[in-house]
Parts: C-alpha cells; structure tokens; sequence
C-alpha cells in the first residue's frame, strides 16, 4: 500500500511544474526536452565551427569560383571590359576551333595510353616490391620518389635524358646500331612529344600507385594462397586467380583517379612541351590556359572546362556504373 503511494507521489512530482516568482509555470518535462534540445543545438555549433573554417575556403576559392565559370561560360568578358550575354556561342565556336579539336584528341589518346600503362606498371612494382627481397624498402623509395620530387627538376632531368642530339636514351640507341637518321627526336619531334609526354607521366605517378597497391596486396588473406598451393597452383595461375579478384576495388579506385588525372593533365605539358611541336601535345587543361591567360578569352575558355568538366564526369559516372554492374 504504501508502495503504491510512493510510486503515485513521484508520478505527480514527475508532472509537477516548475514556476518562480512572476514568472509562468513551465512544466517540467517541457523543461528537460528544452535542455535537451539545447545540447544538441550546441554540440552541433561546436561541430561547425571546426568545419566552418575548411568549407567557406572551399567555398571562396574552389565553389565560387566553379559556379562563376559556369555562368562564364556563356558570357563574353576579356578580364578589363564589361560582361556580355554570349549564348550559345562560346559552345558553337567550339565546332570550329582547330586547337579545341586537336586537344580534346590529345586528351583522349594520352588518358588510354597512359592509364592502362600506369595501372599496369604499378601493379607489376607492387607484386615485385611485395616480396622478400633484397633491397626492398630501398627500391621502394626509389619507386616513390619521382611522384613526392619537384616537377620542375624532374621535368629538367627529363628533357636532358632524352635530348635528341646528347642525351643518354639516343646515345644508347646509337651505341645498339640504330641509324642516327632514324633517331627519335622525343619532345622536339611532333610524332614522338606525345609519346615522351606519355613516359614521363607514368614514370612520374607509377610509384604513388604502386604503394596504393601494396597496401591492397597486404591485406589479401593469406589462406587464400595457401588453398591455391593445395590444389596445385602456380605463381602465375595464383596471381590471375587470386590477386586479381582481390585487389578488384584497389583497381577500380586506381583507375578512377588515374583517369581523372590523365584528362587534367598540365604541369607536365607546360614543362616539357608547352603544347608543342604544333599541337601535338595540345590538351584541353593547357588549352584552357592559352585561352584564359595567353588569350585573355575567358568566356570561351570557361565553356572549355564546361565541356571538359561534363566529359570527366560522364566517364566516372560509366566507371561507376560498371564496377556497380560487375559486382552485382
């Protein structure tokens, strides 16, 4: 009986109100859901207050200035002068523009040259430099290197290894019994600039994707292989049926960012080539810059990375749909 009472005082206490003196009474289950909501609202301003620093950068310097590009993009503005509505013209000029052309071609055929390759070579370092050998963490830093160097002096030591006239490749060759007629002329020869452009980036980024590899080949169970060597697989056998599956998502996502990278490529044009011989090592990016910069055509330019923005986003989105297809 007396446990009865208890129970029916604290459930009167529990809907008791909570009044001061000239003030409203405010029940106190509204009290405890007010507090309680005001920790959320303050746990949740702490939370964007760290973030609030990142995202209005990322909101001055990368947003802002994206959406402008896209407004430009239909303008035309010189940089000095007032904006004008442009229309559709920057897009129909497009058609007709020559350089445009040549560089979306070069883009195309340098992202399917040097993507595979990239992979390719990566995955092989990444196998080899997986093994118990000698030397090994030294033949990885050497590997990586190139990637975490400055541009600037690879790019030197680049054009000095393939000169035509003295540098050590052509001197090889030489040396091996080729004609010197018939010696490639590399960055200084419009049907060779593409190809030592080509070398020199998956030189350059080999080594970063070879160690994105390494991790995914370290975390391949090990029971795997010892089941293959149960049923009598060889090296080559365990590789194709059991490496390759499992590193199917560190492939997927190599191949996504090597692809986004091939179709921005820049600073290795602009070092090596500049475009050139002609516009044999033309891209759209080092377009983009002659345009904007050399050109002073920002309207023109912007419906430039328009088109190049929808073009990347059109082969991630088919990257995307197949890895969800091939998973399925």
């Amino acid at each position: 009986m007396w446990l009865q009472e208890e129970e029916e005082a604290s459930v009167s206490i529990s809907n008791s109100v909570i009044a001061t003196d000239g003030a409203p009474a405010i029940p106190s289950r509204k009290v405890a859901v007010l507090s309680k909501r005001q920790r959320k609202i303050r746990s949740a301003l702490v939370a964007y207050s760290f973030i609030a620093p990142n995202f209005i950068g990322f909101a001055v310097f990368t947003l802002g200035p994206i959406l402008f590009a896209f407004v430009l993009a239909f303008m035309h503005w010189d940089g000095s002068n007032a904006i004008t509505f442009a229309g559709l013209d920057n897009f129909w000029r497009l058609f007709d523009d020559k350089a445009f052309i040549a560089a979306f071609w070069n883009t195309v055929i340098y992202t399917v040259a040097s993507v595979p390759a990239t992979l390719i070579c990566a995955l092989g370092l990444a196998v080899l430099l997986n093994q118990k050998i000698a030397g090994r963490d030294f033949f990885r830093t050497a590997m990586f290197f190139p990637y975490v160097a400055s541009l600037v002096a690879v790019a030197v030591v680049w054009n000095m290894i393939f000169n035509p006239e003295m540098g050590p490749v052509n001197m090889i060759l030489y040396t091996l019994g080729l004609d010197p007629k018939n010696m490639p002329g590399w960055a200084a020869d419009r049907h060779w600039a593409m190809v030592t452009v080509i070398l020199f980036g998956i030189w350059k980024n080999m080594g970063y994707y070879m160690v994105i590899y390494l991790a995914g080949l370290q975390g391949i169970n090990s029971e795997l292989y010892e089941a293959a060597d149960l049923d009598g697989a060889n090296s080559w056998q365990k590789f194709i049926h059991v490496t390759v599956p499992q590193l199917g998502p560190t492939t997927f996502f190599v191949t996504v960012m090597l692809t986004i990278q091939s179709f921005k490529v820049f600073d290795q044009i602009y070092m090596i080539t500049q475009g050139g011989p002609g516009t044999s090592t033309l891209v759209l990016v080092y377009h983009i810059y002659n345009e904007a910069f050399i050109s002073w055509d920002l309207g023109y330019s912007s419906m430039v990375a328009l088109v190049l923005f929808f073009l990347v986003l059109a082969v991630t989105v088919f990257q995307f749909r197949r890895q969800r297809e091939d998973g399925e």
